[in-house]
């Protein structure tokens, strides 16, 4: 990563704390007010040691003083106690608004464009990469302005006291940043691997868990573990090389304060011997003076220690920021969303006028398409692999944008509410998805106030009630994550139930029937026919018989429309509905 991307993310970063920007100046202002003591206190402990070494004042007259100092350490506890706070409500509140940044962004670009990527670089962008962003806003932010006013601030208590003591903090203090950067320039760069390592790490592994049954099937278990233990190993060798970094880092700046403090040092220890005569105003070199410099002298150097400490966090922040920019200014076809609601009740009527739907990146996946769907009729949609038609679904769920027109009773898709429009959508995929803990739960998920009487009802149309006496707990067994207690088929019928527990106004099938076994299939098939009659209806399918039923049969091929009929015209018509009709019958 070169310097001007660097800064370019630096900015990015820094561009997004203004919805943070009363914490962290209420940090700044703790850590000032910290400063404050930090003088106080060794002014306090300073004079102590002189009165009771140098004085030998009694007993009583020091209680006083102590008594403050003990005072000012407690309130610097607190503070630093507030400051933590503080700075973590700053960091929630900017990793808050990137993560709806982001989940806008993916919601804009669609379940189209996230299709086919890994599941867990998502996890890891979302959840990982923003978390490591916290110290970044919660310390570095305010520890860029500390780590200047408290060294001055210090300098300014120092210099009346001994002109060449300040002066040899002064001259040493730009030794620790120009180190800390020389040291550090790697650093971001090393982050931004390790978590691009990370995000592949993460997707590699939860594909090989989902697929593990079939990876097994093949004998490939041991050779994706060896790919698994091999891909573990090179991400602990990078992040040892960012940890190597980091020590290195905090290294360097613990040698150069520990070299100017022992300056300071040896300076007052050849004062007092008689060798060195000069920074002070005429009074000699005192212990009082001697005492105060070298308590605050560590103290001068721990804001900018702190930076050094932080600068690993904003290095990390830099590599964190360099996948979400990325992701964040991925190009898209805009899909337009609109604001009008759809009026009316009962089935809907769809209408297409050289309607071209298109991809994420704004190619053409197929039109352009002209069509009249009527309300309540049923429509089964067929073709070869890649002829459009879940294209087709996409487009009318809104994932997808088009070109052209495509009207829902006579209002223009884009011009509706996509989530207005949702709420009229029934939709049962080939991958039935169940992300609730129980049955019950899964079935009412789009209808939670459903009695038991319509659950009930929605469960026997389904034929979920073939199975239900087999499950431990009946309708509140836990299904278990991505329904490990349920077949296929089974978590089929399941989602079948949701959809007709749920009235909708138009009900789209993709492929409903994949990957089931014969009696699930004939169950599903029956429990849809059955819904169907309720709604408009689009099937779109590679089993040719079960459009038998349905009112009319598209035919698409290479993103055209390029037949409709019924099944029965179709059959005997001789053309592409035909040919494919024999393909299958072939394959079988």
């Amino acid at each position: 990563m070169n310097k001007d991307r660097q800064r370019e993310l630096t900015q990015w970063l820094k561009q997004r704390s203004v919805i943070a920007r009363r914490w962290l100046r209420l940090s700044m202002l703790l850590g000032f007010i910290s400063g404050l003591f930090i003088v106080a206190q060794s002014w306090l402990l300073a004079t102590l040691l002189h009165q009771l070494i140098i004085e030998q004042a009694p007993r009583q007259a020091l209680e006083p003083p102590f008594l403050l100092l003990l005072l000012f350490i407690v309130l610097r506890a607190a503070l630093s106690w507030v400051r933590e706070q503080v700075g973590f409500r700053g960091g929630q509140a900017v990793r808050r608004q990137i993560r709806a940044m982001v989940l806008d962004r993916l919601e804009e670009l669609g379940p189209a464009w996230i299709h086919g990527k890994p599941a867990g670089s998502w996890a890891t962008l979302i959840i990982e990469q923003i978390e490591d962003m916290q110290d970044f806003y919660a310390r570095y932010l305010p520890q860029m302005y500390l780590a200047v006013m408290i060294p001055l601030l210090i300098l300014i208590a120092v210099f009346p006291i001994n002109w060449a003591a300040g002066l040899i903090l002064f001259a040493t203090a730009p030794l620790i940043p120009l180190f800390m950067a020389l040291v550090g320039m790697g650093a971001a760069d090393a982050n931004r691997r390790n978590f691009l390592a990370l995000g592949r790490l993460s997707g590699n592994f939860l594909d090989r868990l989902r697929g593990l049954d079939t990876l097994r099937l093949f004998h490939r278990a041991s050779a994706e573990t060896a790919n698994i233990q091999h891909a573990s190993e090179d991400f602990r060798s990078r992040t040892m090389e960012v940890l190597r970094m980091a020590f290195l880092s905090s290294a360097v700046l613990e040698f150069f304060a520990s070299v100017s403090i022992a300056v300071v040092a040896v300076y007052f220890g050849f004062s007092y011997l008689g060798e060195l005569d000069f920074g002070h105003y005429s009074a000699g070199v005192t212990l009082f003076a001697g005492f105060l410099v070298l308590i605050m002298a560590p103290e001068f150097f721990q804001p900018l220690r702190d930076l050094g400490t932080f600068y690993h966090a904003k290095a990390q922040a830099v590599g964190a920021a360099e996948s979400l920019v990325t992701f964040l200014s991925e190009e898209g076809e805009t899909r337009e969303k609109g604001r009008e609601t759809l009026s009316g009740d009962g089935a809907v009527t769809l209408e297409a006028r050289g309607l071209e739907i298109l991809s994420p990146q704004g190619g053409v996946l197929a039109g352009p398409l002209d069509f009249t769907l009527p309300a309540g009729t049923r429509v089964a949609v067929v073709g070869f692999s890649g002829a459009g038609k879940s294209s087709l679904i996409n487009a009318i769920l809104g994932f997808l944008p088009y070109r052209g027109s495509l009207m829902v009773n006579g209002t223009e898709l884009r011009d509706l509410s996509p989530a207005a429009w949702r709420a009229h959508l029934g939709w049962i995929g080939q991958n039935p998805n169940l992300p609730e803990s129980t049955l019950r739960a899964n079935v009412t998920l789009g209808a939670p106030d459903a009695d038991d009487a319509q659950l009930t009802q929605a469960l026997e149309r389904a034929y979920v009630t073939e199975f239900l006496p087999a499950l431990p707990h009946g309708v509140d067994t836990e299904v278990g994550e991505g329904a490990a207690r349920l077949s296929v088929g089974q978590a089929q019928r399941v989602a079948v139930a949701r959809a007709l527990l749920r009235p909708c106004r138009l009900l789209l099938l993709d492929e409903p029937t994949a990957s089931l076994d014969a009696h699930s299939e004939r169950l599903v098939m029956q429990a849809l026919q059955e819904a169907s009659l309720q709604q408009t209806t689009l099937l779109v399918t590679h089993q040719l018989s079960d459009t038998a039923s349905f009112d009319v049969v598209w035919m698409m091929d290479d993103g055209k429309l390029v037949q409709q009929g019924t099944y029965q015209q179709l059959s005997a018509d001789g053309g592409p509905f035909s040919a494919l009709l024999a393909t299958r019958q072939k394959e079988l």
